[in-house]
């Protein structure tokens, strides 16, 4: 018999999943779009230490961070460079 995961680690997956959303993003296509893939990842990094943050430092909910995490990855979508495999 399977035992459900509890609401506690529904949301800590969320928030995990949120944070792989953000970091796993498309390998720029060449050397000229690296500059704009590091840009996006750094905000999008920010964000993710932002939201990881609040839950390890402040208590802050794990679903209301994976909420936040999304709504700022959203603002910041992975584009405005060639991605590798892009035209193929």
């Amino acid at each position: 018999m399977s035992q459900q995961p509890t609401t506690e680690a529904r949301e800590l997956r969320q928030l995990l999943a949120a944070v792989l959303d953000a970091l796993d993003i498309p390998n720029p296509a060449t050397v000229g779009d690296r500059e704009r893939f590091h840009q996006v990842l750094g905000d999008r990094a920010l964000d993710a230490v932002t939201a990881l943050r609040g839950v390890f430092q402040h208590g802050d909910d794990a679903g209301w961070s994976a909420d936040y995490l999304r709504a700022r990855l959203a603002e910041k979508p992975a584009t405005g460079y060639r991605t590798w495999g892009e035209g193929r």
